[in-house]
């Protein structure tokens, strides 16, 4: 097997557990590859896997790096939540010979493709084609695409479609669109639901809106969202996987649909999704009692 190796050397341990590893993981598969500044095109790296040693920030930076190609990620853990980065250093060291036997489970997860189109371009947010031809820039995401209202911060409006359906108005701090990868990230502190990673659907969440009946909303997936810039701030931003895309003028639309391309994730067979949130967001967790 042919592994490539990110690693992000700012977190405590990836370096001296890497300095560890080399030689180690040498005898099992063929290392081609070492990225310490996150900063290679993984689209271009040919390999059977990509080891992503960090954190969940580390593994969302090299899912959107492959750009669309299919090749496994795997994340270890070296922070403090690792809710996508499912191994920890010693389940990695114990899993190796299995991820290199391709005995470990992979699942495909659903990616976002958001779009931002010009005050004044009038096209079929539907269609694929006339999106790249018009807009102004584009990003992917795997978590979440949001829409921040940034300094002053003052409230923003902004107008939410879903496939040409008529406008919703979201008066407050903005909005949050995720996956269901995404659904325990900030869209679950922001008041949305947790979204079982198989379904084909995203979560549309306000941030602090203004009004008591905005409630978070499950769509398909199969949906184009299309949100527009109606009054915003001067810092107004839309960021994608907590990494700032671009600021927002008033007019501007933010159109968010499924990426043609899926991430393949290499799960850990001993982390279930219940047990996950068990253990790592404390759900169902019974009350504590002092004797």
């Amino acid at each position: 097997m042919k592994l490539f190796i990110v690693a992000n050397p700012s977190k405590p341990n990836v370096r001296p557990a890497l300095d560890e590893w080399l030689a180690w993981m040498k005898e099992r598969a063929t290392v081609v590859g070492v990225d310490t500044d996150c900063e290679t095109d993984l689209s271009r790296v040919e390999a059977d896997a990509i080891l992503a040693l960090g954190g969940d920030g580390t593994l969302l930076a090299a899912a959107r790096r492959l750009r669309g190609k299919q090749t496994p990620l795997l994340g270890v853990n070296f922070g403090r939540l690792g809710y996508l980065a499912s191994f920890s250093p010693d389940d990695f060291r114990r899993r190796l010979d299995d991820l290199t036997a391709g005995r470990l489970p992979i699942s495909s997860r659903l990616m976002i493709e958001a779009s931002v189109l010009p005050a004044a371009v009038t096209c079929d947010v539907r269609d694929a084609a006339a999106l790249s031809r018009h807009r102004r820039t584009g990003d992917i995401a795997l978590n979440d695409a949001v829409i921040t209202a940034g300094p002053p911060f003052h409230m923003i409006e902004l107008d939410l479609r879903a496939d040409g359906e008529g406008g919703v108005r979201c008066f407050g701090d903005g909005v949050i669109l995720a996956t269901p990868s995404g659904s325990t990230a900030y869209n679950l502190s922001a008041g949305g639901p947790i979204i079982e990673a198989g379904v084909d659907a995203f979560c549309v969440t306000p941030i602090c809106p203004h009004s008591l009946s905005f409630r978070p909303v499950v769509i398909s997936s199969r949906n184009t969202i299309a949100i527009t810039a109606s009054k915003v701030n001067p810092g107004t931003t839309l960021f994608c996987d907590g990494q700032e895309t671009t600021r927002l003028s008033a007019g501007e639309r933010v159109v968010i649909r499924r990426s043609p391309h899926d991430v393949r994730l290499i799960e850990n067979p001993d982390a279930g999704p219940w047990r996950s949130l068990a253990e790592k967001l404390n759900w169902a967790a019974g009350p504590r009692y002092q004797s």
